[in-house]
């Protein structure tokens, strides 16, 4: 017994020495969503508080994320996160991604899909109120409408093949 948890414990310090890539990237970025749509002040604080850590290029880290495998854990839901969606580059989206990705944010906070549950645990600050779901929720839908008169809506529309 003794020597699986010394042969552990060697494995786990071995792991220390492969660090994972970092997601940070400061300053505002060229491609972000603020580049095309009025992104207000309360909008901002919200999605740094509760969104930018998975969703953008630049992450908050906690201490914890030094520690191996913690940190492959954390830039492996990182990385999905920006995956499927990141303010940083939504300027380079097609309009019907953009389009289709606004209307995502609205139905996951309205289904209190996120923030996820396992993020709000260790981030406290990024659980949202009520009020600020309603204001992402109404920013998004504002935007869309924008976009619906700015845009014929067949280049809103996902074509599916």
């Amino acid at each position: 017994m003794k020597r699986i948890l010394l042969i552990l414990i060697i494995i786990i310090i071995v792991l220390q020495f492969f660090k994972s890539e970092k997601n940070i990237h400061p300053g505002i970025q060229p491609n972000n969503i603020a580049a095309l749509y009025t992104v207000p002040a309360d909008i901002d604080s919200i999605l740094v508080k509760a969104c930018n850590d998975c969703h953008s290029n630049n992450s908050r880290y906690p201490w914890y994320n030094n520690i191996q495998p913690v940190a492959w854990w954390m830039k492996s839901h990182i990385d999905d996160g920006k995956d499927e969606l990141n303010f940083d580059e939504f300027s380079t989206y097609s309009l019907a991604r953009q389009y289709h990705k606004l209307e995502e944010i609205k139905e996951q906070i309205e289904k209190d899909e996120m923030p996820i549950k396992s993020y709000t645990i260790t981030h406290g600050d990024a659980r949202l109120t009520t009020a600020e779901k309603n204001t992402l929720v109404t920013w998004s839908e504002g935007i869309r409408k924008q976009m619906e008169t700015k845009y014929p809506k067949d280049s809103l529309i996902r074509k599916r093949r």
